[in-house]
């Protein structure tokens, strides 16, 4: 996996539009965290800009479409990208395959909203901080990004993977790149929700 840490996603991908597998975290639905974030603040997208992070089969990307975003939604694995635009017929979603460790240029600072959920624990440990680092640049000014993650304590030690569950100092650290902390939550699961804006 070192010489190549997204390899992995689409054989996964594959094997389970074979119906040979199952992808783990994949739900027809948006996440739970995502829809009471974005319902407690009256989230409306008004058209602008937004991106989903791994999008995997695209519900949470269908899910800030129909909040008015302008939605674009990438993964690594040729065959999610597939898949979700076969899901998701006429959608207005912009499916791309991309690479979250080199995503085009064009997105850097471009979207007013940025969501990452489950993707960056899912890389290991060599690489975690480049990709964390790439998601806080892919935020435009004034823009927010939205970080959901699977939750562990420093004191846990290193933990066999994937996933590799974030700390709290891990989630922390995608407040790079201008961006500010909003709030980090502990969350049943265990997970995080954190909100960063970048000024």
């Amino acid at each position: 996996m070192s010489g190549d840490p997204t390899g992995w996603f689409e054989p996964l991908y594959a094997a389970a539009a074979r119906g040979e597998g199952v992808v783990p975290w994949e739900r027809d639905a948006p996440r739970e965290l995502l829809v009471e974030w974005a319902e407690s603040r009256g989230l409306a997208g008004a058209g602008a800009p937004a991106l989903v992070v791994g999008a995997g089969f695209g519900a949470d990307a269908e899910y800030l479409s129909e909040r008015g975003f302008a939605t674009t939604a990438f993964d690594v694995a040729p065959t999610a990208v597939r898949v979700a635009r076969e899901r998701h017929p006429g959608s207005s979603v912009d499916y791309v395959t991309a690479d979250l460790l080199a995503p085009p240029p064009e997105w850097s600072g471009a979207f007013a909203l940025v969501v990452e959920c489950l993707t960056v624990q899912s890389l290991p440990d060599e690489v975690r901080a480049e990709a964390i680092a790439t998601v806080s640049a892919l935020v435009a000014p004034g823009g927010t990004l939205l970080v959901i993650a699977s939750a562990r304590e420093e004191a846990d030690g290193p933990v066999q993977g994937p996933p590799w569950p974030l700390t709290r100092a891990e989630v922390g650290a995608f407040a790079t790149a201008g961006l500010e902390r909003v709030a980090v939550e502990a969350m049943p699961g265990p997970r995080w929700r954190a909100e960063f804006r970048r000024p």
